[in-house]
C-alpha cells in the first residue's frame, strides 16, 4: 500500500516547482488545479451547471473563459463557493481514480486549497510550501501579469499562510535563502522508508 501525500501552499509559494522536483525523483504527481480545469472542459454535465450558474459567457466556443470566471469568483465569495461546490467533487473523484492506478511507494496530490476545500481526507501526510508574502506577490504579478491588488484579492480567498503551514505535517521553505532540493530529498527518503 502506498502513501498519499498532499502538497500545498499559498498562491505564488512555488508548490508547482516542488512538485516537479518530486516528479524528477520518479514520484507521480496529481495536479488538482489542472484536473479541475480539465474536468471543466470535458464534463458536459458540469459545463452545463457552470453555464447555469455563471451565464453563457462562461464558455466561448466551448472553451472555459477563465478570466470571466475569475473576475466573478475573486470578487464574490458566494460565487466562489458555488464554483468550488461544482468542481471539487469531480476533481476529487478524478484524483482517487488516478491514485488507484499508481504503483510507487508514495504519490503526491498537489492542490492549493486542501484545507479550504476540506479535501484532506485519505491523505497520510501534507507538505506545505512556504514563501514570504512579498515574494509570493512578486512571483504572481510576474507570472500572471496582474496587479498587486489582484494578487492580494486572490490571496484573501485562501486561509492565512502561517495557519496553513501549521496544519501541515512538513514544511518546505522556498524563500530564495534556503535550497529546496535538499529539503525535498530529505522528505523523499523519509517517505520511501516509512511503512504504511
Amino acid at each position: 500500500m502506498f502513501l498519499r501525500i498532499g502538497l500545498t501552499g499559498g498562491i505564488g509559494s512555488g508548490k508547482s516547482i516542488i512538485a516537479k522536483i518530486f516528479e524528477t525523483l520518479g514520484i507521480p504527481v496529481f495536479y488538482a488545479d489542472l484536473a479541475a480545469r480539465q474536468v471543466m472542459h470535458e464534463d458536459e454535465e458540469l459545463k452545463q451547471k457552470i453555464r447555469e450558474t455563471f451565464g453563457h459567457a462562461a464558455y466561448e466556443n466551448e472553451i472555459l473563459n477563465r478570466k470571466y470566471i475569475a473576475d466573478i469568483v475573486f470578487n464574490d465569495p458566494f460565487k466562489l463557493e458555488q464554483l468550488n461546490s461544482l468542481v471539487h467533487p469531480a476533481a476529487i473523484a478524478m484524483a482517487e481514480k488516478w491514485m488507484q492506478q499508481q504503483t510507487t511507494r508514495y504519490v503526491i496530490k498537489e492542490a492549493a486549497l486542501f484545507f479550504e476545500a476540506g479535501s484532506t481526507e485519505g491523505l497520510d501526510y501534507i507538505i506545505g510550501v512556504y514563501a514570504p508574502q512579498h515574494q509570493r506577490i512578486h512571483r504572481v504579478m510576474q507570472r500572471d501579469n496582474i496587479t498587486r491588488e489582484e494578487v492580494l484579492a486572490r490571496m484573501s480567498k485562501q486561509i492565512n499562510e502561517e495557519m496553513k503551514m501549521a496544519l501541515c505535517d512538513f514544511v518546505i521553505v522556498n524563500d530564495e535563502q534556503n535550497m529546496v532540493i535538499p529539503q525535498v530529498l530529505q522528505l523523499h527518503e523519509k517517505f520511501i522508508n516509512l511503512k504504511k
